[in-house]
């Protein structure tokens, strides 16, 4: 009988510390995103809508090209503020950031309006550059994606702190998954929600490892 009443107690305290480090080392191990490009560009040859410095250096961003006709692409910005944007704009050093063509600044303005009837802006980033910069700057993306002729793209990609293109290398749908369909909500809501907590959760889990270290 005491036997059984120490096995009890032990087991009580046994078991969540053998289930939390069994989750401790999924994540270790199984649930980083993969990278599937480096060296992304840097911002170097665009301006934003103040003289603040936008860079992707030290930032989990969220990265997307408007184009010309930004404004009538705002429905997939509404899309990534409700599924992406609410959840997770709290998390430091996390943004998003939107590339545009000169000359397309108050449209880009228009829209940071209409989203500020809905909450907090403070993430959403607007750059600016020429048509040959943002050419340069997708291609250094190396996707399988492309820019229209207005040189925008239907995807949107995570790029993580070191400029790393992140996303999936075996999605059941398309195998390799570079970038999500914004106007899709079901695919925001499901894989780019669940992807963007992976790495999220990578750059906590590194903190706190930091942390522990320093206090060693």
């Amino acid at each position: 009988m005491q036997f059984k009443k120490y096995f009890v107690l032990g087991s009580l305290f046994i078991l969540p510390l053998v289930v939390y480090l069994f989750f401790l080392s999924g994540v270790n191990n199984f649930y980083k995103l993969p990278v599937l490009s480096s060296q992304v560009s840097e911002l170097d040859n665009f301006n934003g809508l103040s003289a603040e410095k936008i860079t992707l250096d030290t930032h989990i961003s969220i990265l997307g090209f408007l184009g010309k006709d930004a404004f009538e692409q705002r429905g997939l910005a509404f899309n990534l503020n409700e599924k992406i944007y609410k959840p997770f704009y709290q998390f430091k050093d996390f943004q998003f950031v939107m590339v545009l063509p000169k000359g397309t600044e108050d449209a880009a303005n228009k829209i940071l309006t209409e989203l500020g009837q809905y909450g907090d802006t403070s993430r959403w980033k607007f750059v600016f550059g020429a048509d040959e910069a943002i050419t340069s700057f997708f291609s250094s993306l190396k996707t399988d994606q492309v820019l229209d002729n207005n040189l925008a793209c239907s995807k949107i990609f995570i790029i993580d702190k070191e400029r790393n293109l992140r996303g999936r290398n075996d999605d059941e749908d398309v195998g390799t998954l570079y970038g999500y369909n914004p106007n899709s909500i079901e695919e925001l809501g499901d894989k780019m929600k669940d992807d963007v907590k992976i790495v999220l959760a990578e750059y906590r889990l590194a903190l706190k490892k930091n942390s522990a270290n320093r206090k060693k």
